[in-house]
């Protein structure tokens, strides 16, 4: 494991240890879950990408199990495209009270590889905080802006992690 660690700290986006991946999705194989996965970091955790079996619409659903070192990802099934709001930030309002004030996005997941994508890269943001950085694994808003960032980019490494962990202050986002 320590050596894991040294490889991701240096911005090294793929730890040497394998990574077992699993579909028990009918129609997705184990295959075009792993080209599903391509680019984006490792871990040492198993994958299994499961149906998410909804009533009334498409939603996300994953976690991040720790004690038994496996990531599951659900994907929607039937699957149709859907739109999700997804928090990314929070401010908290003057006054009395934890009151905030959130920043969203809604993306649009096209296709069960978007889901996957977009849900590999929160459990594993989740993954990074807690087993190499040690920081525990609740930061969802970073978790959440580590995602929107980069699940439809092609290559994503430890240091965009870092980089969704780093507010930008607010002149900045006013301005860009």
């Amino acid at each position: 494991m320590p050596c894991i660690r040294l490889l991701l700290l240096r911005g090294n986006p793929y730890p040497v240890a394998p990574v077992a991946t699993r579909s028990e999705l009918s129609g997705y194989s184990t295959a075009e879950a792993r080209r599903a996965l391509e680019g984006l970091p490792r871990c040492d955790y198993d994958i299994v990408i499961k149906p998410l079996r909804y009533r009334w619409g498409p939603h996300l659903a994953a976690r991040c199990e720790f004690d038994e070192r496996r990531i599951v990802l659900q994907v929607p099934i039937p699957f149709k495209a859907f739109r999700e709001p997804v928090i990314y930030a929070a401010r908290r309002k003057r006054g009395a009270g934890m009151r905030f004030a959130w920043a969203s996005e809604t993306v649009y997941f096209r296709g069960r590889r978007d889901v996957i994508r977009f849900l590999y890269c929160h459990e594993w943001m989740h993954w990074y905080l807690y087993e190499v950085l040690d920081k525990g694994a609740s930061a969802e808003t970073a978790c959440d802006r580590f995602a929107l960032r980069n699940f439809r980019r092609r290559y994503v490494t430890t240091d965009d992690a870092d980089a969704a962990l780093r507010r930008r202050p607010l002149r900045a986002r006013a301005s860009g």
